[in-house]
């Protein structure tokens, strides 16, 4: 089977399955069987699959068609421009969160110092790393996510040290910049997410409590704790979530509180500056 015909026939297969985008999945998942680059499918339409690359193929589209997101066959997904490892421990980096990056670059270009707190991936906190060419500390309760993470930040040579912590309770340092993309869709929509999600991603990066606010009125006590006066806060917040995480912030000493939008004109990125 060529390269050309092998594309046409896993995108029946997952356009029957009811998955999304999926001639653009079945040349991610062949390319992924083939060990190849994008271009070579324009380039070599002719290929001829051997019997292991067809095996491969074949089990990706099996295990997409059953949900499993194309990010955690593959391994790989990108965020502000740069190549992030990931694995079932982890969210699979959404262009959303690039949001708190550009939030992060505007409101403080010189900090020299950055917490990330709950990382995951470990995407925010390198990204930012790289970008401000700032020292950063990034912290999550699970330990396989921490593991994902500090294998991102090695791939790419950012500057992070690791703790594996509740939030924020395990650091002593104060900051320049804080960011955080807590866990914030409330328990009861859970069921209702889509397969990829409920049934792939990590609970625990997902689940904010009742009212999906919770964890924010967690956070923000610990970051006027770890906070230089004249920090920011920013966070990544869900669509529901402006007026909660507004609360905890009128709880202490904030200004500058300020609402982005993102591109689909939903509540994304909500910051506030420390001054005390």
């Amino acid at each position: 089977m060529t390269a050309k015909t092998a594309v046409q026939q896993g995108s029946d297969l997952l356009a029957g399955a009811g998955i999304s985008e999926p001639r653009l999945t079945a040349e991610v998942l062949l390319l992924h069987a083939l060990h190849k680059e994008r271009i070579y499918l324009f380039s070599h339409p002719e290929h001829e699959l051997s019997t292991v690359e067809w095996i491969h193929y074949g089990r990706y589209l099996h295990e997409r068609m059953q949900g499993k997101p194309t990010q955690y066959i593959t391994r790989l997904q990108e965020f502000y421009g740069r190549p992030f490892r990931v694995s079932p421990a982890v969210l699979v980096p959404r262009p959303e969160t690039e949001h708190t990056v550009e939030q992060a670059l505007q409101v403080a270009p010189r900090a020299k110092t950055l917490l990330d707190i709950g990382t995951g991936s470990g995407a925010l906190v390198v990204t930012l790393a790289l970008e401000l060419k700032a020292r950063a500390v990034a912290t999550d309760l699970s330990f396989d996510a921490l593991q994902v993470a500090r294998g991102n930040a090695a791939e790419l040579a950012a500057r992070v040290d690791f703790v594996q912590c509740d939030l924020a309770a395990g650091i002593q340092t104060r900051f320049d910049l804080i960011v955080s993309n807590p866990p914030y869709i409330p328990d009861a929509e859970i069921p209702g997410l889509q397969t990829e999600v409920r049934d792939f991603e990590p609970h625990l990066a997902l689940a904010g409590g009742a009212l999906g606010t919770e964890i924010y009125h967690r956070i923000v006590p610990q970051a006027e704790r770890l906070l230089k006066p004249g920090g920011w806060l920013i966070f990544e917040i869900g669509y529901q979530g402006e007026a909660g995480v507004r609360e905890a912030f009128a709880k202490g000493p904030w200004q500058d509180i300020t609402l982005i939008h993102d591109l689909a004109g939903l509540p994304r990125v909500l910051r506030g500056r420390y001054t005390p």
